[in-house]
């Protein structure tokens, strides 16, 4: 009886329900539009923490984290922030707890309003700056002055001197920051089986002897550690080394997606958590969430390369590098107005060739 009176009630109620079709094609229009928004949180997220390993280092970047905020790349609500960004990175070769360490490559990482493509501007570790509270001397000594404490270093400081003396060089805000040692660099290069360079020229380590032909090649972790140390032979020294440096994070981004790694949050945690040991990164903007948010929206995730243009001149009979009083000025003027983009364009010659 009671299964009767529910058939005849829907039965008289059936006519004033809407029609189902219209309402089943809104909800998977609007889960296909939640799929993809997703996915490219998910592929974004993961590309910028790769990068963070790279040099494009992101605040508050820590092993205990990384599991957590794999899991929340899809969080809905979160704004991404807006705006020009600049991230330092400091390659540190550290040399013990007796050796103060020296910053074999400074990279400013800059990513633009717009949101077009990352650039990765080179600063010679080489050139004369005025070091907050310890006059003037080369770039990468900041890093061994800031990180000195008792009893040893602390690379955290090192990297705070170092950024306010990138800050006061080239008139920028640093958003964020890390440090970055060669066994990370090994470490990540061997997880991802190796990883294409393309040289220009032919290189001659002059700590191993190995042959680093002209051309691509696939390198393995030591490998790759031991192309990134080398200067002495190289025709531009420093420069090259520089130039080396943004090849090779061309060809780890390049080897990550391949792998399918800036599509898997769960495996570039795993990866983190792997190398978190010898990580050091600086919390010098907001969280890692808001960054996350930005690779999303980028046109493109391989980077343009570029250097500070410089002049080699002579103070008290030592051979210094500075800025270039002509070309340094108007290249600093588009960093910091957020016109590198039409900067390139007009000086393509100084943009370093990846492949």
């Amino acid at each position: 009886m009671i299964e009767d009176d529910l058939r005849a009630a829907f039965a008289r109620h059936e006519p004033l329900a809407p029609p189902t079709g219209p309402v089943r094609a809104a909800i998977a229009r609007l889960v296909a539009v939640r799929r993809r928004r997703q996915r490219r949180l998910r592929a974004g997220g993961a590309a910028l923490a790769l990068l963070a390993l790279l040099g494009v280092g992101i605040p508050q970047f820590t092993p205990d984290r990384v599991a957590e905020d794999a899991t929340l790349l899809t969080e809905p609500g979160r704004r991404a922030p807006a705006g020009a960004l600049n991230v330092l990175l400091l390659g540190v070769d550290s040399r013990g707890d007796q050796v103060p360490p020296l910053a074999d490559s400074v990279l400013l990482v800059h990513i633009p309003a717009d949101r077009g493509r990352p650039f990765l501007v080179s600063l010679p570790r080489d050139l004369e700056v005025a070091i907050p509270g310890h006059g003037r001397d080369k770039l990468n000594a900041a890093a061994a002055y800031g990180a000195r404490v008792d009893g040893g270093f602390d690379l955290a400081r090192g990297y705070e001197l170092t950024r306010r003396t990138v800050t006061d060089l080239t008139g920028v805000r640093v958003d964020a920051g890390a440090v970055l040692t060669y066994p990370v660099l090994r470490q990540l290069t061997d997880l991802l089986s190796g990883v294409e360079v393309c040289l220009p020229q032919r290189v001659r380590s002059s700590h191993t002897d190995r042959v680093f032909p002209a051309g691509c090649q696939h390198l393995d972790g030591r490998a790759a550690v031991d192309l990134l140390r080398q200067r002495m032979r190289l025709p531009d020294g420093g420069f090259d080394r520089d130039r080396n440096a943004q090849r090779f994070a061309d060809g780890l981004i390049r080897r990550a997606g391949e792998q399918g790694v800036l599509r898997d949050p769960v495996r570039l945690s795993r990866i983190v958590a792997e190398i978190g040991p010898d990580l050091s990164v600086a919390a010098t903007g907001g969280s890692l969430l808001d960054l996350l948010q930005v690779v999303p929206e980028l046109a493109s995730v391989e980077p343009v390369g570029l250097n500070l243009p410089v002049a080699e001149s002579t103070k008290g009979g030592h051979w210094v590098l500075r800025p270039d009083p002509e070309a340094a000025p108007a290249f600093l003027a588009a960093l910091r107005e957020d016109r590198l983009a039409q900067w390139t364009a007009q000086h393509p010659e100084r943009v370093t060739r990846l492949r």
